[in-house]
């Protein structure tokens, strides 16, 4: 078992099986073991994922040229960014122009009176959720025990979802039907709480895996997959601290609660139709036109992975938060 692993089990042992994402934050988030541990590197080749801006350079580029028109939009005055889960802060070199400043869960504060964007990509399916499955009387918890020997984590079925978790699925989650699965992501609204909060006039720029609430019936046994060298794997429990965890972003819960924050949704819509609207006539052609042949060539095969591979899998939500008059 792995040292996350020891932990999570010395706690069920402790207190009971454990809600999914008192799970999913000791696995990934714990200081010493957790997946995203300081001392850890889970990024590029050597790593589990990638990232766009790991794979595609020229998405960095599509991004600033994108972050200057929403800057212009904007109006006079300053215009600063902050990147929620920066990671390595690949992006910083793209966006070193408007006072860039790189936010990590746990280990950074967001700024106060911010004028200008919060990015945040690959970030809300990061965030822990817990999971449901519906019954004929409503949704029950399920959660994380301790399997038959000790040495491995299963799912058991627990009590009945408490009421503002059944109206959250209730709004969010799609029809479902007896057996289903559904993921509720009550962290990523706090995030959302926090993003209105700091920011005082300019806009949330979104970038995840993500869907609808109408969508939520395409995925029966829900979102949650787990990742290891590149492999993708469906069973979440195995090896906690050494993988990494995500859930699809419901990017509806997302979306309302930043209105009820405040924002407006301003485009809701896939990266490549963003990355479209970043390239616009001179914008695609300075970001694949710059370097020699061979450079041209490799933007050129980035742009077109970009636009029809991950382009079409990740979604984008811009929201616009007004300054007071």
């Amino acid at each position: 078992m792995t040292p996350a692993g020891r932990i999570l089990a010395e706690e069920i042992r402790n207190s009971g099986p454990i809600p999914f994402s008192r799970f999913m934050e000791t696995a990934l988030y714990h200081p010493q073991y957790g997946y995203y541990r300081p001392a850890r590197d889970p990024f590029g080749r050597e790593g589990d994922f990638y990232t766009a801006e790991q794979v595609q350079p020229v998405f960095g580029i599509l991004i600033r040229d994108y972050v200057r028109r929403l800057k212009q939009e904007l109006g006079a005055g300053e215009f600063r960014v902050a990147e929620l889960g920066a990671g390595r802060e690949e992006m910083a070199p793209h966006l070193a122009e408007f006072g860039y400043q790189g936010v990590d869960i746990g280990r950074g504060s967001l700024p106060s009176g911010l004028r200008g964007l919060i990015f945040a990509n690959e970030f809300f399916d990061a965030l822990p959720v817990d999971v449901y499955v519906k019954r004929q009387e409503g949704f029950r918890q399920m959660r994380v025990a301790l399997g038959s020997h000790g040495e491995s984590f299963v799912w058991v079925e627990s009590e009945r979802a408490p009421a503002e978790v059944e109206e959250y699925l209730a709004r969010f989650g799609g029809a479902a039907e007896e057996g289903d699965w559904r993921e509720a992501g009550f962290q990523a609204l706090r995030w959302m709480d926090r993003i209105a909060s700091c920011l005082d006039e300019g806009y949330l720029l979104a970038i995840d895996y993500g869907y609808t609430s109408r969508e939520a019936v395409r995925f029966p046994r829900g979102t949650l997959m787990s990742y290891r060298r590149h492999t993708a794997m469906e069973d979440v429990l195995e090896e906690p601290g050494e993988r990494d965890i995500t859930a699809h972003v419901n990017l509806t819960a997302v979306a309302a609660r930043a209105e009820e924050r405040g924002l407006r949704i301003e485009r809701f819509e896939t990266l490549a139709q963003t990355l479209l609207r970043a390239g616009e006539a001179d914008r695609f052609a300075a970001a694949l036109e710059a370097g020699d042949e061979v450079s041209r060539l490799r933007r050129r095969l980035q742009l077109k992975t970009l636009l029809y591979g991950m382009g079409e899998t990740f979604r984008t939500l811009v929201a616009r938060k007004a300054g007071l008059k």
